[in-house]
C-alpha cells in the first residue's frame, strides 16, 4: 500500500474541491427554508429596516386595504431583502398628509383627482409637486343614491348631500365644480347613517367613490324602492380625469329594477410616493419595491388575488401626475410604451369599435388595459 505523505495528502484534497474559477461559474445551490424543528434566527435590524417599504391603504374591507396585502404576498422576498407592510389609513385625502409628513409612509393610494381636491378645498395649487405616481392600481366608481324623483346629478342643485370625506367627498367636490352645481355637503357624517339620512329627509343624496360591488349599499333594504341610483353622465367637462362606466341591477338589485343600468363614473386610484430626490435612501428603498413590482405585475392578475387587479396598469400615464422617475427608468429600460387617452382611443379606432354606445365604453377601456398590458410587459 502506498504511504501518503502530509504533502501528498494536501494535493489530493486540493484536486478534489473545485478551483476558483469553477467556484464562480458553478450553479447557485437552492437556499432552504429554515424547518420547524430548526433554531431560527432574528434577522439583522440594520438589513430588514432598509428593504422594508410602507404603504398606507385604507379601512379594512375595501379593496385598497386587500392591495396593499396583496403586495405583501407576492412581492416580500427574504432573500433579496424586500419587505412590504401595509399600514391601514384613513383614504385618499389623508393618505397624501400622511404620505408628506408621516416619517415611516413611503407610498400609499390616493385618487387622480386629489391635486384638484387640494387646490378647491385647501387652496393648494401644487400639491402634486410633491408628490409622484408609481402606477394605476385600480377604478373607484361613482356611486350617487337619492330618491326617486332625482334623475340626474344636475338635479341635485341646491340640495343637501352627505359624502364622507375619504369615501366621496372628493369626488363629489370635483364632479359639482366641474359641473357647476352648487350643492351642501356634510362630510362628517358616517357612511353607516348616510342611507338612512335620505329616508328621513335628513339629507337629499349620498355619494362615494368606490370599487363596486359596495357591500354597504348592495345591503341597504330598499323594500319600498324609493331610493335608487342616479345617473352622472359622462359630461365632456370630466373626460380628461375620469372613465366612463356603469352600475347594473346585477351589481345593485335592490337600487335599479332588473334589467336596468345607468351611466356613471370612475376615477383612478393610484400608487403615490412622495417625491424623493434620486440619491437618498428613501428613494432607493421604494426604487427597489418598483422593480420588484413592475417585474412580477403579471402575478397580481391571478387568483386568488382581487379581482380588480385586472383594472390596473403600469404604462398609463395619468393627466396632471408625474411619474416617480424609478418607475419612468424601469419602463425606458424595459422599452415599454406610457400610455395616454390616446392610446385608448387608437385602440377603439383599431378594433373598429370607435361609434359604440357610452355604457360600452367601461368594458372596451378593461380591454384596453389588457391589449396594453401585453405591449408594456
Amino acid at each position: 500500500m502506498r504511504h501518503i505523505t502530509r504533502r501528498h495528502a494536501t494535493g489530493l484534497i486540493a484536486s478534489l474541491l473545485p478551483s476558483a474559477a469553477a467556484a464562480q461559474t458553478a450553479p447557485l445551490r437552492r437556499v432552504v427554508a429554515p424547518g420547524a424543528d430548526d433554531v431560527w434566527t432574528i434577522p439583522n435590524r440594520e438589513k430588514i429596516n432598509a428593504g422594508t417599504v410602507t404603504v398606507i391603504t385604507a379601512p379594512a374591507g375595501g379593496a385598497t386595504s386587500i392591495f396593499g396585502s396583496d403586495l405583501a404576498r407576492v412581492l416580500d422576498d427574504d432573500q433579496n431583502g424586500l419587505r412590504v407592510l401595509p399600514v391601514l389609513g384613513k383614504g385618499p385625502v389623508r393618505n397624501v398628509i400622511d404620505i408628506l409628513y408621516l416619517k415611516t409612509i413611503d407610498m400609499g393610494a390616493v385618487t387622480a383627482e386629489v391635486p384638484e381636491f387640494y387646490r378647491l378645498q385647501y387652496g393648494i395649487t401644487d400639491i402634486s409637486s410633491r408628490l409622484r405616481y408609481i402606477a394605476k392600481l385600480y377604478n373607484n366608481e361613482v356611486h350617487l343614491v337619492a330618491k326617486t324623483n332625482i334623475k340626474s346629478i344636475f338635479d341635485l342643485e341646491g340640495k343637501h348631500i352627505t359624502a364622507q370625506t375619504d369615501v366621496g367627498y372628493y369626488s363629489a367636490k370635483v364632479i359639482f365644480a366641474r359641473l357647476g352645481i352648487n350643492a351642501t355637503f356634510d362630510y362628517r357624517t358616517d357612511d353607516g347613517k348616510a342611507v338612512q339620512n335620505i329616508a328621513d329627509g335628513k339629507t337629499d343624496a349620498y355619494v362615494t367613490s368606490t370599487g363596486k360591488v359596495f357591500s354597504l349599499l348592495r345591503n341597504v333594504k330598499n323594500e319600498d324602492r324609493s331610493l335608487h341610483l342616479v345617473t352622472v353622465p359622462y359630461d365632456r367637462r370630466l373626460r380628461d380625469m375620469y372613465l366612463p362606466t356603469t352600475l347594473t341591477s346585477e351589481d345593485y338589485p335592490n337600487l335599479l329594477p332588473p334589467g336596468e343600468q345607468i351611466d356613471t363614473v370612475a376615477t383612478s386610484v393610484l400608487l403615490a410616493v412622495f417625491n424623493w430626490p434620486a440619491n437618498t435612501e428613501r428613494y432607493a428603498r421604494v426604487a427597489k419595491f418598483v422593480n420588484a413590482f413592475f417585474s412580477k405585475i403579471d402575478e397580481f392578475q391571478k387568483p386568488p388575488r382581487h379581482p380588480k387587479w385586472r383594472e390596473s396598469s403600469i404604462g398609463i400615464v395619468v393627466p396632471g401626475w408625474t411619474r416617480f422617475k424609478a418607475a419612468q427608468d424601469w419602463l425606458d429600460a424595459n422599452n415599454a410604451r406610457n400610455l395616454t387617452q390616446g392610446d385608448f382611443v387608437q385602440f377603439m379606432e383599431r378594433t373598429g369599435k370607435s361609434n359604440v354606445a357610452p355604457e360600452e365604453k367601461d368594458r372596451l377601456y378593461r380591454e384596453f388595459l389588457e391589449w396594453s398590458r401585453k405591449r408594456v410587459q
